[in-house]
This record gives C-alpha cells, sequence and structure tokens, in this order.
C-alpha cells in the first residue's frame, strides 16, 4: 500500500495558509465574465505551452493561442499534435473535475491516450508501457547518461492502483489538495508508467486534483509556468535518485517546492483578480452583470466552440430544457450574447 512519507514543516503550513486565504479572496472577488473567461483563456495556453516546452516542444506561447483558436501555423505536425493533444486533456479534466466519480485508471489512461494522440503508436497511446523505462540525458559530444530507472513494468499497474487509492483515501481523511497534487505529481513522474508522456500526464493528474477537490482557484492558475521558468531547479526538485526501488521516498523536500510554486501563482492570480476588481468598482459597473457558476460554464463553453444551441446547455450544466432556455435568455438580455436564426435554426454566439 503507498504510504509517502513527509513532513508539513512551518515553511509549508504557512504557505497552505497563504494560499488558502487567497482562495476565499479570489473566490469572492466580482470581475466581469468577460475579465474571467480572457483570464481563463490565457491560463488554459499558459498551462499548454509551459507543459509541452518542458518536454521540448519548440511552439512559442503564440502558436499555441492560435492552435487554441483553431488557426493554422507553420510547424512540425508532431509539435502542433502535442499541444492540441494537451488542450484536450485538459479541456477533459475540466469536464470531469465537478463529477463526484473517482480517478480510476481508466480516467489515468484516458488522460495519457489523449496526451499522446498521433505521437504514440497505438499499441502504446492510453496503455501502460511494457518494457523498462529509463530516463536519460543526451549532451552533443558525451556518452548518453541514464539519470533514472523506472519500476520493472509488470509491477506499474498495481503502483498505479496504490497511488489512485490513496488519492480516494487522502480526500477522506481531509489531507490538504495542494499536498496531495504535490505527492501525486512526484510519484506519477517516479513510477514513469509509460513510454512518453509521463510528466505531461503527471502534470494534468496534479491538475485534476485541484479541480475535484474544489481548490480550482475559478481555473485561473497555470502552475505549469513555474516549472517551466527554471527548468532545472524542477528537474533538481522532483528528482528522487536513480532508481525506483532504491528511490527517495520522503516527499517533505519535494513538497517544499511544489507548495511554493503554487503560492506564487496563486499569489499572481490574486493580484490581477485584485485590480480587475478594483477596476471594475471605480467604474461603477452595476453588480448584476455578474453570473452564476453555472452561466459562466454556459459562456466558457461558447467560447471555446464559437456557437451553442439550447440542448449544449442541456449537456453541459445537466439541466431540463426550460431551464437551459431562460438561462440563454438571461445572457441574451444582459448583452452577453446573441440570437441567430429562429425557431428550430435558433443559436446563440458570443455578442
Amino acid at each position: 500500500m503507498f504510504k509517502p512519507k513527509y513532513n508539513l514543516t512551518n515553511s509549508i503550513v504557512k504557505m497552505l495558509i497563504s494560499i488558502a486565504e487567497s482562495r476565499t479572496m479570489i473566490e469572492r472577488a466580482k470581475i466581469l465574465p468577460k475579465q474571467e473567461l480572457k483570464l481563463r483563456r490565457q491560463a488554459l495556453i499558459r498551462m499548454t505551452h509551459s507543459s509541452t516546452a518542458i518536454e521540448g516542444n519548440k511552439l512559442n506561447i503564440n502558436e499555441v493561442e492560435a492552435l487554441l483558436a483553431r488557426r493554422k501555423i507553420d510547424a512540425p505536425q508532431r509539435e502542433i499534435y502535442e499541444v492540441q493533444n494537451y488542450i484536450k486533456a485538459l479541456k477533459y479534466i475540466e469536464k470531469i473535475g465537478d463529477e463526484k466519480q473517482l480517478i480510476t485508471q481508466k480516467v489515468l489512461l484516458h488522460i495519457h491516450k489523449l496526451v499522446t494522440d498521433k505521437t504514440l503508436p497505438e499499441g502504446q497511446c492510453g496503455r501502460y508501457r511494457k518494457g523498462y523505462v529509463y530516463v536519460v540525458r543526451r549532451r552533443p559530444g558525451f556518452p548518453d547518461e541514464v539519470m533514472y530507472t523506472g519500476p520493472e513494468a509488470k509491477k506499474v499497474p498495481n503502483l498505479c492502483g496504490d497511488l489512485l487509492r490513496w488519492i480516494d483515501k487522502s480526500e477522506k481523511k481531509e489531507i490538504n489538495p495542494v499536498i496531495a497534487a504535490g505527492i501525486v505529481h512526484q510519484e506519477m513522474a517516479a513510477i514513469h508508467p509509460f513510454t512518453d508522456g509521463n510528466g505531461r500526464t503527471a502534470r494534468a493528474l496534479a491538475t485534476l486534483i485541484f479541480y475535484k477537490r474544489g481548490y480550482d482557484f475559478r481555473r485561473l492558475f497555470a502552475l505549469e509556468d513555474y516549472y517551466n521558468n527554471d527548468r532545472q531547479a524542477y528537474y533538481k526538485a522532483i528528482n528522487i535518485g536513480k532508481n525506483y526501488e532504491k528511490r527517495r521516498t520522503d516527499f517533505t523536500s519535494w513538497l517544499e517546492y511544489f507548495v511554493k510554486g503554487f503560492k506564487e501563482e496563486i499569489d499572481d492570480v490574486k493580484r490581477k483578480v485584485i485590480f480587475l476588481s478594483n477596476k471594475k468598482i471605480k467604474k461603477g459597473i452595476d453588480s448584476k452583470i455578474f453570473l452564476g457558476k453555472e452561466q459562466m460554464e454556459i459562456l466558457d463553453f461558447l467560447d471555446q466552440v464559437g456557437k451553442i444551441i439550447a440542448k449544449d446547455v442541456m449537456d453541459i450544466i445537466k439541466c431540463p430544457k426550460r431551464t437551459a432556455q431562460l438561462h440563454l435568455q438571461k445572457l441574451k438580455k444582459l448583452g452577453m450574447i446573441k440570437q441567430t436564426g429562429k425557431g428550430p435554426a435558433s443559436a446563440y454566439v458570443m455578442k
């Protein structure tokens, strides 16, 4: 059974308290829907750019933004797939983040399948590896150096199963979501359950834990930026030794790094939200234009796909047709969306 060892040092506790305080402020702040959608889109772009860049993807942030907007770019097809795949994986965890179902091996494998679609052979995509895996450092003029050896392939399903069961137990024991996400991030990287895509899958899985535990911070954060800004510090922090079987099993030093990075990212989100909230108050904008969670979900989905109908709203927020129509009419009345077509052909787009 997976039983991680770690100490909640004074610095970790102080940072967790600060994060909790910031969470309360961010959740209560009133900012315009348009501003919130923009911040969410920026976070999605930053998460995707940084997580793929860590693994060697050369696309810049503007190219990632173009792909999110479904525009064509001139770049190697594999790098385009990697970015498109990570966007799909993040959309998937957003979708299941509010659901009560457990994070199972089926969920884990589906995340990996989304991350590696068209970049791995079909037999390896969304499936555990069948052989040994090595993390190798390659330097021009020097022989390859094996930095890390993962566990035997036959042990991988049980190791992942133990970790996923611990995720469920950690929630029941009310272990802080930041601690749980950090432990899962490092342990997934240590197990290295796939032939490729391990880092991206580990980071996406950690984000899913935040979403499921109510620590999504309105989906405005991009922790991957912290790793990408200083990759050497990230590699040094997540390092557990040369071999999984003889690894360093105390998570404390990694958690110091992980919690610090999360706090810095949330502090940045708080600064942005405070700025926009104050800007709104100074302009005297009527509070009636602020929307509820379900209406924000509708706008968020519309912002992604460009056009929706009542049936889409029914699927998004799991409501009857009449409720969906009322939401659409309110958004239309507030000037957030406009109607195209009439009768059965009615659809809605951003105004």
